[in-house]
């Protein structure tokens, strides 16, 4: 069965008198447990496509279903709830809250859950572990690496343990032995969480890891039959 089904989904965004439509009629299934990479160029709406599949974002037309939900059917405060317990975002750029440590930038998503504090300190800390920064726990994002700043951002959107992972240009600020290692990472967390992970890139390594590839393309996905260079 499929976790994710996109049917006609059509996003435009306004500047001025321009109107770009990002979009077009693009649909999309992704069965439960694959990981699938999406390319295609800068600014062609691979980013767009993540935030409506997450409920970051609501498109003018079409229907997107996830983790059992029909998203155009939620109102605000639901889609908070269903981002917050089935969906895991990794942006390109941590986001991590800089006056907080590590741990407790994994904790933040079980503390607004309504989860106790020792149950959040316990999940956050097995997390941590299994990312490999069981000893930088209490150190704040400003004294950590590049990729232990992802490291952690992996960590929390685990924590939750969602259905759906969503990365988006994951290793795209990393050099190169960084973001093989975070490769490595992503498809070891998938496996033993059990994901479906939708994966936005230009990194051909990343892309040809994962199950299938997709283009983006003049606003529809495509099969890639061949990860580019």
């Amino acid at each position: 069965m499929p976790l994710v089904r996109v049917e006609g989904l059509n996003k435009f965004y306004s500047g001025g008198t321009a109107r770009l439509h990002v979009l077009r009629d693009l649909s999309l299934s992704v069965e439960a447990g694959e990981m699938v990479a999406i390319v295609g160029a800068s600014g062609v709406g691979k980013s767009t496509l993540l935030h409506l599949l997450g409920g970051l974002d609501r498109a003018e037309s079409g229907e997107v279903e996830a983790a059992g939900r029909t998203l155009g059917t939620l109102n605000d405060q639901a889609l908070v709830a269903f981002r917050n317990r089935q969906v895991g975002f990794v942006f390109q750029f941590h986001h991590l809250l800089p006056e907080f440590t590590a741990i407790e930038n994994v904790e933040m998503p079980m503390r607004i859950a309504g989860l106790t504090a020792g149950e959040a300190r316990g999940r956050a800390t097995e997390l941590l572990g299994r990312v490999g920064l069981s000893e930088r726990g209490e150190h704040r994002p400003g004294m950590l690496s590049g990729g232990e700043q992802q490291r952690v951002a992996v960590a929390r959107a685990l924590v939750m343990r969602p259905a759906l992972l969503l990365a988006d240009e994951p290793t795209g600020d990393l050099d190169e032995p960084t973001a093989d290692g975070l490769h490595a990472l992503l498809r070891e967390m998938h496996r033993e969480h059990g994901l479906t992970s939708i994966i936005a890139t230009h990194n051909p390594k990343l892309a040809a890891a994962c199950d299938r590839v997709l283009r983006l393309e003049s606003g529809q996905l495509r099969p890639e039959l061949a990860v580019r260079t």
